[in-house]
């Protein structure tokens, strides 16, 4: 029996992150969600308002005997723009800010090192600002959210937003994908 491992990653919609890791060999599955903020079971309503704290995230239960934590960073920083301070594209706020919420002391210190390691490469011109704070409460976003992208496939964001990251994705990792 593989023990699994949990990485919570926010990088603005959490339709778009979540569309890339159900591709990725060694992912298992994948939920959307919302954490980091002040409130209790909060709604996509609240979140929207920018107010509540809370960043859309996705949460990513993975093998690391297929796929380490690291490797999940590797595609975290080339599927979505981490030098813009809680801003993606047009979608903009704090819910929408590049962020690696740990589970652990381990994956504190993996993420530091790779956000540094990133960071001082020439994957982006400008500094990254992705925030890495603690996971505290993960609150599962609605079911209409889960699996987005493959049940609205053209949706307007979806064909102006999501899929141009996860071809980006399919591109870049072609090695990686789930067959």
């Amino acid at each position: 029996m593989t023990s699994h491992q949990i990485a919570t990653l926010g990088a603005g919609c959490f339709w778009c992150i979540e569309a890339v890791y159900l591709e990725l060999q060694g992912v298992e599955k994948v939920v959307s969600g919302y954490t980091g903020g002040q409130i209790v079971n909060p709604t996509y309503q609240q979140i929207c308002t920018g107010t509540t704290g809370h960043a859309e995230v996705a949460q990513i239960s993975f093998d690391p005997a297929v796929l380490s934590f690291a490797d999940l960073l590797q595609v975290f920083w080339h599927v979505h723009d981490p030098t813009t301070l809680n801003r993606q594209g047009g979608d903009v706020g704090t819910q929408y800010r590049s962020v690696i919420f740990y589970h652990d002391e381990e994956q504190r210190a993996i993420a530091e090192q790779s956000k540094a390691d990133t960071d001082s490469s020439d994957l982006w011109t400008n500094p990254i600002v992705t925030e890495i704070s603690p996971l505290d409460i993960f609150y599962l976003a609605e079911d209409y959210h889960q699996n987005y992208f493959a049940q609205n496939p053209f949706q307007p964001y979806c064909q102006m937003v999501v899929a141009p990251k996860v071809q980006k994705f399919r591109k870049i990792f072609a090695n990686r994908l789930k067959s």
